[in-house]
């Protein structure tokens, strides 16, 4: 036990630390969330649903990911399916769930899944590591939940609970390694991953981020901020840094009933997604700079731009963009590395949702 965790041992009300999982396992019993990934009480998980899942609800949350499980599990009911499938049809299924390196190594992981291992997950946390796309908490997970390894993963409604649960005064993300080792004291010898869901339902449902619903909480005579009163203030964060505004244009451009679009490079932000024509992303947007990024098409002279921008937010900055407008003739070909798409199947393209909305400004929609 490391000296925080001793620390924070010795401060703890006088309630047997043992009774902990028994008691999380006893109310998951009774309140479990009904899940698609989640089989019946009593049955095994299905390895590939808990990774298929684990990776979609990374920064996403379940009533967003509920109807892409579902679409995903019709079109490839296991890891195999996957595996065989081409990258660009997986993008285009994720289209809309955002964070798309996440859709890309699902497709590398279920690659090598099937042709590394013959379609069937590695049982251990070690093999798990080493797929695309595997960290170590979705190692954990997997390894708890599907092959109920005793282990904890650790999310952030659990990062909650357990941080409330002992008051602990580090502010994340340098707290993450005493969060888990305090996780781990609450598995049970057995039911590793029913402890683990435990906690996340508990964190979901009563120990939410605000108003948390203390009166219901199994662990409630047990919780050290509950105690306090100041269980919202939980768990401490460093101030987050706001990403520099950027700035870009991007270039609409229709042939009839057909929209000019091309491919992004596999690597780096929205790695092989669709995307309409546009400038570099700078902080220093210049629209003569922009417009000189603009694709070069016969009979277009002059751009149309629209009236305000479109705005988006990624994980690591703000970006707005200037939209300008073009109409060519019917027989205008495509400039090298792009292509025309007909409008009326834009949704069954792998279109990220900033281009989705620049799209929709730039066509009046």
């Amino acid at each position: 036990m490391s000296p925080a965790a001793a620390k924070i041992k010795r401060r703890e009300p006088p309630v047997v630390a043992a009774d902990r999982p028994a008691l999380l396992l006893d109310w998951y019993d009774r309140h479990r969330r009904r899940l698609p990934w989640r089989p019946p009480a009593g049955e095994r998980a299905d390895p590939y649903r808990v990774w298929l899942s684990e990776i979609m609800l990374q920064q996403t949350g379940v009533k967003t990911v509920g109807p892409y499980f579902e679409k995903f599990l019709a079109r490839w009911p296991d890891v195999a399916s996957l595996g065989r499938a081409s990258q660009d049809d997986v993008l285009r299924m994720w289209a809309g769930l955002g964070y798309y390196s996440r859709a890309r190594n699902l497709h590398a992981c279920a690659v090598a899944v099937l042709g590394d291992h013959g379609g069937v997950f590695p049982d251990t946390e070690e093999g798990l590591r080493k797929l695309p796309g595997i960290g170590p908490y979705t190692a954990a997970a997997i390894g708890a939940i599907a092959f109920d390894i005793r282990t904890m993963p650790v999310d952030g409604n659990i990062e909650r609970v357990v941080s409330r649960l002992y008051a602990v005064e580090e502010p994340l993300p340098q707290a993450k390694p005493l969060i888990q080792e305090l996780a781990a004291t609450l598995l049970g010898l057995s039911r590793a991953g029913d402890s683990a869901q435990a906690l996340m339902d508990l964190g979901s449902s009563i120990c939410t981020p605000k108003k948390p619903a203390c009166a219901l909480c199994p662990l409630n005579e047990d919780c050290m901020a509950r105690t306090r009163g100041d269980q919202e203030t939980f768990p401490r964060k460093a101030p987050k840094k706001t990403g520099t505004l950027r700035r870009g244009a991007a270039f609409i451009v229709t042939r009839g009933d057909e929209l000019l679009v091309r491919t992004r490079a596999e690597k780096g932000l929205l790695g092989g997604m669709t995307e309409v024509p546009g400038s570099e992303w700078l902080a220093g947007h210049d629209d003569k700079a922009a417009l000189k990024q603009a694709p070069a098409l016969k009979g277009v002279e002059r751009w149309h731009r629209k009236a305000g921008v479109v705005t988006h937010v990624f994980t690591h900055f703000p970006l707005e963009l200037v939209i300008y407008t073009a109409d060519v003739a019917a027989r205008t070909r495509a400039p090298e590395d792009m292509r025309w798409v007909p409008i009326a199947t834009l949704a069954g393209e792998a279109l990220p949702n900033v281009m989705r909305k620049a799209i929709a400004h730039g066509l009046g929609e």
